[in-house]
């Protein structure tokens, strides 16, 4: 399933944070493709070295980085998708520090379950599916234009944002079961889209500007 849009709603507001995630995302992957491995190994996550307390400056570069086209491609797919909207409901700063802190939670997960690790890891996907758990608390019962690839034929139709974005989050968690059934090949740290998701997911409502919140009848 490939994310098109909200039928339901467009952004008050130009997205500018969400819009310049995007494009730091996209000068780090042209700097991967000059820099080769040498730039990867540099900049990305090992979650030994961290746990020894080195290099953690890679907790932040790690957070830009992907694995390949299709990683990019389908990160800020998802990112352009959902984010704008949930950048609408918590304004540019309480937005930029969820989408960091999501980011910083989902690293931490990934080297909770796996401290000892010497691989490489990569992506935006933690932080993203922070955004992901927030959309999914604030409006999940919004309409996401889809496309739907059914072997060689696709089809335009309208999901539900609590089916799209649960299917989603439950690739992850089998992805995760999988890699910890077989031997650890490394990249994706799967356990990061989990942990960055719950993180949206239980706290994404906190960080709602306060005329959000008062609308919502959060604030007395």
């Amino acid at each position: 399933m490939i994310p098109l849009g909200d039928a339901d709603r467009r952004p008050l507001h130009f997205p500018l944070v969400t819009t310049t995630i995007i494009v730091i995302n996209i000068l780090v992957f042209l700097l991967e493709l000059a820099g080769g491995d040498a730039f990867i190994n540099r900049w990305s996550l090992v979650s030994a070295d961290i746990v020894a307390g080195r290099n953690w400056i890679t907790v932040l570069t790690a957070m830009f980085m992907h694995a390949g086209w299709m990683h990019i491609i389908g990160n800020m797919l998802f990112f352009w998708v959902f984010g704008p909207e949930i950048e609408d409901v918590m304004g540019p700063v309480r937005y930029l520090a969820f989408y960091l802190l999501g980011g910083l939670v989902a690293t931490l997960a990934q080297v909770v379950i796996d401290p000892a690790s010497t691989v490489p890891n990569l992506g935006a996907s933690g932080a993203i599916a922070g955004v992901l758990g927030a959309f999914l608390i604030t409006y999940p019962r919004d309409r996401i234009r889809t496309v739907l690839l059914l072997g060689w034929f696709s089809q335009v139709t309208f999901v539900p944002a609590i089916v799209l974005v649960g299917i989603w989050f439950l690739t992850q968690v089998l992805d995760e079961i999988g890699a910890l059934v077989q031997t650890q090949t490394g990249g994706v740290a799967y356990m990061a889209h989990i942990g960055g998701f719950l993180f949206g997911l239980i706290f994404g409502r906190f960080f709602e500007t306060r005329q959000r919140r008062s609308e919502q009848g959060s604030e007395p």
